[in-house]
């Protein structure tokens, strides 16, 4: 059985890496799926994403990195796939993967929703999380696998200097308020 896990993966995280390994060991093939999707600015190209990908799950046989546009039903009717695989994190992301699941079917029958619950320490975890936290100077690798790190690391040095450094100078003097100072009385 074919499973297709679709999704932008702008980065991939610890996360997805997560339910694909989970949904591996499910089906027979699993396909990753990078979305190309013209609303959204990516921080990394289609080629890199698949790259990072490929890289992140060599380890896994039955793991294959594809690209596509349009929709994924169609995709995975190409692709001969009967199922489509999801992450859930909370509640939130259940709601609108339920009603995605139940738009697909409408579309392609013959297509079935696994949704996985995502393992506990990724629960909180997503690729703009990473993002912001990069963006800003914090340390990411703990999220991303080391090369993706990387790979954010060169990008945000590259494309957005960022300084959290706070100097002195930018603090302006604090100036003495007038209970600051003893009065005429407290010098006698």
């Amino acid at each position: 059985m074919i499973a297709i896990y679709p999704g932008s993966f702008d980065p991939i995280t610890l996360g997805h890496l997560d339910i694909i390994q989970r949904g591996s060991r499910l089906f027979s093939q699993m396909v990753v799926a990078v979305v190309r999707n013209p609303n959204k600015s990516p921080l990394f190209t289609v080629q890199k994403r698949l790259e990072q990908i490929r890289l992140s799950t060599k380890h896994l046989t039955h793991v294959e990195v594809d690209a596509f546009d349009g929709l994924t039903v169609k995709y995975a009717q190409m692709r001969g796939a009967q199922v489509l695989v999801r992450g859930l994190r909370a509640i939130s992301d259940f709601e609108v993967e339920l009603q995605m699941a139940h738009t697909n079917k409408t579309l392609f029958n013959q297509i079935e929703t696994v949704f996985l619950a995502t393992s506990n320490e990724y629960s909180f975890l997503s690729s703009s999380v990473v993002k912001e936290i990069a963006k800003f100077g914090g340390s990411i690798d703990h999220l991303v696998p080391p090369h993706v790190a990387l790979d954010i690391y060169q990008c945000y040095a590259q494309n957005n200097p960022v300084s959290n450094q706070i100097t002195t100078e930018a603090i302006p003097p604090r100036k003495s308020l007038p209970m600051d100072s003893p009065s005429e009385k407290q010098r006698e």
